[in-house]
């Protein structure tokens, strides 16, 4: 299995418009982060977690040529708003297949109502495949990759993570029921919401991370949700072994 960070920065981005902070202005390429999104590729299949609001940069500078499926962990702009990108796929490979919870849909089909209630001639619309997954109920995507959702609690907002095989990618959390923890033992790769130091009331910050880390014991561990409080190579060193921040185009087998 190999995986591509395409964007592992929080909702802003980072640098943030008009900061001026010590990670804003770095030049390290470590420190620049799009909205998040990860690519999935294995056994012959590549699948997307999120058409991130930076999700066509992000397909044009790590060279994406394919796509065979994408997951939404829940509808936030910045996890969503590209989903009109993947028109240049479909020109390609026909309708792609989608796949979200139950909740996610209802906003989805709200906000790109364009899409699935055509009003107007002309001009490409995404063509998808809608897909409904549900939390606990595992699906395969060839023969080989066995998709797992995950329901993880993002503030108040229950949102969907994905376990692939022995990887699992959770973004956008600040909870993980018990079903779910029970669920990611035994990873190799653990993909996971760290947004900064400080506590967020929505999100994972360092210290809790690490205790869930420390609890579901994976072989590798990449946090991911970056806000610019987080400098990449001033700040690794607090990191425990086996843990490590994402970077945009990170590729990790």
């Amino acid at each position: 299995m190999k995986l591509t960070f395409l964007g592992t920065g929080t909702s802003t981005g980072v640098p943030s418009i008009g900061c001026e902070c010590e990670t804003c202005v770095s030049t390290d390429p470590r420190d620049k982060r799009l909205r998040v999104s990860v690519v999935v590729e294995h056994a012959g299949q590549t699948v997307l977690v999120d058409t991130s609001s930076d999700f066509r940069q992000q397909a044009l500078r790590f060279g994406l040529k394919r796509l065979d499926a994408v997951l939404i962990t829940h509808c936030h702009a910045d996890h969503i708003f590209g989903l009109d990108d993947i028109r240049p796929l479909n020109f390609r490979f026909g309708a792609l297949n989608v796949y979200a919870n139950e909740r996610a849909w209802f906003d989805i089909k709200r906000i790109f109502k364009y899409i699935f209630e055509p009003s107007h001639f002309g001009g490409g619309l995404p063509q998808v495949i809608p897909n409904v997954v549900s939390a606990g109920a595992p699906f395969c995507l060839g023969e080989e990759l066995l998709v797992t959702p995950l329901e993880v609690i993002h503030g108040r907002l229950p949102v969907m993570a994905y376990r692939f095989n022995d990887f699992a990618y959770l973004t956008d959390l600040s909870e993980i029921p018990q079903a779910s923890m029970e669920a990611l033992k035994g990873l190799d790769a653990l993909v996971l919401d760290c947004l900064r130091f400080k506590e967020h009331p929505t999100h994972l910050w360092v210290d809790k991370a690490l205790e869930i880390v420390e609890q579901l014991k994976p072989r590798r561990t990449f946090f991911t949700h970056i806000a610019h409080d987080i400098k990449h190579e001033r700040d690794s060193v607090k990191l425990s072994e086996g843990v490590e921040f994402a970077y945009d185009g990170l590729v990790v087998e």
